[in-house]
């Protein structure tokens, strides 16, 4: 609250595909290649980008960098157990300056980016996201445990690509090596080039004692097929896109369930923080303001909170 690409990721070429948009809906689908001892996870995010696009009046460059990130979100979020919560953070020296996302294990997905109006989305070449986030910088993932107790670890930006850096953060941090793909690739929607058409990310991670050798070309066919999977079978949903990609027989669907952008914020919060303020400084907003403003970050709701509110708070001896 506040007061007052290179592979792995694809962006395709404008009109390179037409969906009917009216059959898609985000989701996340999980499973298992038995025989090649694999979990693949699959994030359809086309909606929950578009949102999230609209909600924070995001520029092509910005809106782009926060789908990818919100969909990372959501395939980080199905590696948690339990009610648990994962953040991705970035943080930059480029125009962008940094985002931050989080996402649950029941689909939620939140995320903002520090600065909304960046506007240029660079070549489809390795070096498409250098102009937007600079030269240095960091990414990190805090994951929730459960008890209280959280995981930090962060990777130093050096492929200054979401996808690349992931996957050297999967390698650092969990010594698991990973293939990741996210993609963004555009549509034509009535006759007008729709940036966001199909967004998705996929997620190939060996399980112990998988044979490394098979995991890579496994993964190489992956990402050489993603794209056009996915303009042709998005619209069926997640399990048609993956059967389309594994049509192996040993590929099994272990969970799936909706995506959405949304929050968890509320009036009830805003006067919880409020109350955290302690009584000499809520007194001191309460005389120079009449009352008390907050905005959230991630959905940009605006809470007014009252003077006489703010008064009974005091009043109530809960300060």
């Amino acid at each position: 609250m506040r007061r007052g690409v290179r592979p792995p990721t694809w962006v395709g070429t404008a009109g390179s595909g037409t969906l009917s948009r009216s059959a898609m809906s985000d989701e996340l689908v999980s499973g298992l290649l038995k025989k090649s001892d694999a979990r693949v996870v699959l994030a359809l995010t086309t909606d929950l980008s578009r949102q999230a696009r609209a909600t924070h009046h995001t520029a092509p460059a910005a809106a782009a960098l926060l789908s990818q990130a919100l969909t990372a979100a959501a395939l980080l979020g199905a590696l948690q157990k339990g009610e648990s919560r994962v953040n991705l953070q970035v943080e930059c020296d480029g125009p962008l300056r940094g985002l931050f996302v989080d996402g649950d294990t029941s689909g939620l997905v939140r995320g903002y980016v520090k600065n909304t109006l960046v506007e240029y989305v660079g070549g489809d070449d390795q070096y498409q996201w250098r102009p937007v986030l600079g030269n240095k910088g960091f990414l990190s993932v805090l994951r929730d445990l459960g008890g209280g107790e959280h995981y930090r670890s962060s990777v130093e930006l050096e492929r200054f690509d979401l996808a690349e850096d992931l996957e050297r953060y999967f390698h650092q941090s969990d010594q698991l090596p990973s293939r990741l793909v996210l993609a963004q690739l555009p549509i034509q929607v009535e006759g007008k080039t729709e940036s966001l058409g199909v967004v998705a990310g996929l997620l190939l991670q060996p399980l112990p004692g998988a044979d490394l050798e098979t995991f890579q070309a496994l993964g190489e066919r992956l990402r050489r097929d993603a794209t056009s999977v996915l303009l042709t079978h998005a619209a069926s949903g997640g399990a048609a896109v993956l059967r389309a990609l594994l049509p192996e027989a040993d590929f099994e669907v272990m969970s799936r369930y909706p995506l959405r952008f949304g929050c968890s914020c509320s009036e009830d919060r805003v006067k919880r923080a409020l109350l955290a303020m302690g009584r000499e400084e809520l007194q001191d907003l309460l005389e120079k303001e009449g009352q008390a403003e907050a905005t959230c970050q991630f959905c940009t709701t605006r809470y007014v909170i009252p003077g006489d509110v703010i008064r009974g708070m005091l009043e109530s001896g809960t300060v």
